[in-house]
């Protein structure tokens, strides 16, 4: 029964056909690039590709899907053209080009494929021509006419002075022993040319573009009866040194190579593999303030990490960027490469001065401005590409500079440049020990950091890490930007200047005369001691006014039950601490009293059951308090009937609170406020 099962399953299989049984070779990037150009183009006939011209060139490009909606390569607008796609022709009279051309050798090919200047070179020397259109397998590419008329005049006058030597070794140089396709073209693979077993460095990139030693591939797999044919944009030649054997050679690269030497990278750059080395020259290093370049140069780990940002994880030749696209160094950073024009730019800006420097092991790039990663720059260096110029320029008011260009390992807490709109503060004591608790005992990352983490400060303080859905904050101050992490130390771009706890949540309220009736009604309620214990609490705390606005029946029920007094105090104290960076959309408080406050945020306002805080974030050892001015109902409360007069327990409350407030802020009371006052005075 089994082997029945097997049988009918493999009769279905083939039933359905091959493509049932055996997924077919995956596409290369060319070949994909190929195939949406020929669907582009399928309007105008069969075997028709949309090619892309830039303007005012003659280059033209097979599009890719995004390309296609652009309609730029590198920043520069082209148009649609309609050609026959590689391998077919035209036929009069017929829509499209229905005809595949007619095999023939690989001579006569070239004239086919548009290299008749190849085809004349070839016929000057002895040898070529019969081995091209003779027996065997080979593959040639081929320059097309533009590439052999853009050639410097010195070289192409050396190579048809003499043809038999210098000129066939060039042709032989661009050819094969047999038939590669692009579907066999690898990224960084090596090909065996018929010179000298010279090699032929081919990198095949993701959007398609294939390069041989950084010429373009233009079209590709033209067959011949003997081999195929292959156009490129430029004429090659062989490649002897290695990267680091050019630097050596360069005159521009003197400091380079000190730099190399002093960093021990020199092995890496001889090395197998293939790499893009961004070549800073003699005139990028003039460009760094000597202090800068002095520190670095005699630091071996941040000299490491300067060259290793100068260096490409894979070759990346100049005509394989057609847009912007991310690529990452030999020391980890994320660098953006683009071009405009025939510009290559790194980072937006166009310091490639010389392109396409080919090496055994890779390409050369000259740049004269130098990339200095992250890693290898002080908090003051850091800072200067950061949004947090004011904040810095007050440390070093303060003579706190040191800590941030030494070798100490810190993390700055740096507020944003538009936390000081209105002002700083003037340097004195006060706020040069505020800036001291800015500056933490450790070089940290953000993404190790937890929820309840305590983090010490060079001003000795305890600082406490929050860790919200959207947000991660270290006391009231949020982490507004990604780390930036230097040499030593680290900073944190925080959206608000931080204030370090100062006491506990009663220690708060008792000293700020505003909250002086709250203190009193905790006092009578019990609630002091749970108010100055270790705990994470969120309070937010009716003003004096608060209390002052509720109609005198509701005040008077209010202070006049201990415990419906607590009950509504409880309300007003949240079981977590909850800054107001960590506050989202909406956020359901668990309140001591057991119901629940609906926290919000919105424009810069913080909300809470839709009533606006008044100020937010007064920071506590054991919590936060958040002053409002009002008085939170909880859901089963409701208002009673006002009475007339006060409860002497509400009595006593307004005694306690007279040592915590002035009397002027009694002025001007409704006349149950003044017929207290008037208790009070006997």
């Amino acid at each position: 029964m089994a082997l029945l099962v097997r049988l009918l399953a493999v009769a279905g299989a083939l039933a359905l056909g091959p493509a049932a049984t055996l997924a077919g070779p995956a596409k290369s990037p060319y070949q994909l690039v190929l195939q949406h150009s020929q669907l582009r183009g399928r309007q105008h006939g069969p075997n028709v590709c949309a090619v892309q011209k830039l303007i005012g060139t003659n280059k033209k490009y097979f599009t890719n899907c995004k390309q296609w909606y652009q309609r730029k390569i590198c920043g520069k607008s082209t148009v649609i053209s309609y050609e026959c796609c590689p391998g077919y022709e035209k036929v009069p009279g017929e829509k499209g080009c229905p005809a595949a051309l007619p095999l023939s050798n690989l001579y006569e090919t070239l004239g086919v494929v548009g290299s008749t200047t190849t085809q004349l070179y070839t016929d000057r020397t002895e040898k070529l021509r019969p081995e091209m259109e003779g027996p065997g397998s080979f593959t040639i590419f081929a320059p097309s006419n533009e590439a052999w008329a853009s050639l410097p005049a010195e070289v192409l006058d050396s190579l048809v002075s003499n043809v038999n030597i210098e000129l066939l070794n060039a042709l032989r140089y661009h050819m094969v022993g047999r038939r590669v396709l692009t579907d066999e073209l690898k990224h960084g693979m090596a090909l065996t040319s018929m010179y000298q077993n010279s090699n032929i460095q081919i990198h095949h990139y993701p959007n398609g573009i294939v390069t041989v030693n950084c010429a373009r591939l233009l079209k590709a797999d033209h067959h011949a009866t003997n081999g195929v044919v292959h156009l490129i944009d430029k004429v090659i030649s062989t490649v002897t040194n290695n990267i680091q054997q050019i630097i050596e050679i360069e005159d521009t690269f003197e400091t380079l190579r000190a730099a190399v030497a002093a960093a021990g990278l020199n092995t890496v750059l001889e090395g197998d593999g293939q790499f893009t080395l961004l070549a800073p020259t003699n005139e990028a290093f003039e460009k760094i303030p000597a202090e800068t370049l002095n520190r670095i140069l005699g630091d071996p780990e941040a000299l490491r990490d300067l060259l290793n940002n100068h260096i490409l994880k894979s070759a990346m030749c100049a005509e394989a960027i057609v847009a912007g696209l991310s690529v990452e160094t030999l020391e980890g950073t994320t660098l953006e490469v683009g071009c405009s024009g025939d510009m290559l730019t790194i980072n937006g800006k166009a310091i490639i001065s010389n392109k396409d420097i080919l090496a055994t092991n890779g390409v050369i790039h000259f740049i004269d401005e130098l990339l200095i990663p992250d890693s290898a720059k002080t908090l003051f260096e850091l800072a200067a590409e950061s949004d947090v110029s004011t904040a810095v320029d007050l440390f070093r008011q303060a003579g706190l500079g040191t800590h941030l260009s030494g070798s100490e390992r810190v993390t700055l807490l740096a507020p944003l440049n538009s936390v000081f709109k209105d002002g700083t503060p003037p340097i004195n004591a006060n706020t040069k020990n505020l800036l001291l608790n800015h500056i933490i005992k450790d070089q940290l990352a953000s993404k190790y950091l937890y929820h309840g983490q305590t983090l010490e400060t060079l001003g000795g303080k305890k600082l406490r890490v929050f860790v919200y859905r959207n947000s991660l904050c270290i006391e009231n101050s949020c982490i507004a930007a990604h780390d930036k992490r230097g040499r030593y130390g680290t900073l944190f771009t925080t959206d608000r200047v931080l204030t370090p706890p100062m006491g506990t949540v009663m220690d708060v309220l008792k000293g700020d005369s505003r909250f002086s009736m709250l203190v009193a009604a905790i006092q009578s309620a019990g609630l002091t001691e749970t108010l100055n214990r270790e705990g994470v609490y969120t309070v937010f705390a009716p003003t004096n006014e608060a209390f002052q606005a509720l109609p005198p029946g509701e005040l008077n029920k209010l202070l006049g039950n201990a415990k419906e007094l607590a009950n509504i105090l409880k309300y007003h104290v949240g079981d977590e601490i909850l800054v107001s960076g960590g506050i989202g959309a909406l956020v359901r408080l668990k309140s001591l009293q057991g119901d629940k406050l609906e926290v919000s945020s919105k424009n810069n306002v913080v909300n809470v059951n839709k009533e606006p805080v008044a100020e937010a974030d007064i920071m506590a050892t054991n919590g936060v308090v958040h002053a409002i001015t009002s008085v939170l109902q909880p859901p089963a409360t409701r208002p009673q009937e006002r009475g007339d007069e006060l409860a002497d327990s509400a009595l006593e409350i307004f005694r306690q609170a007279s040592a915590f407030s002035r009397v002027r802020r009694l002025r001007g009371l409704p006349p149950v406020y003044q017929m207290l006052l008037e208790r009070m005075k006997h």
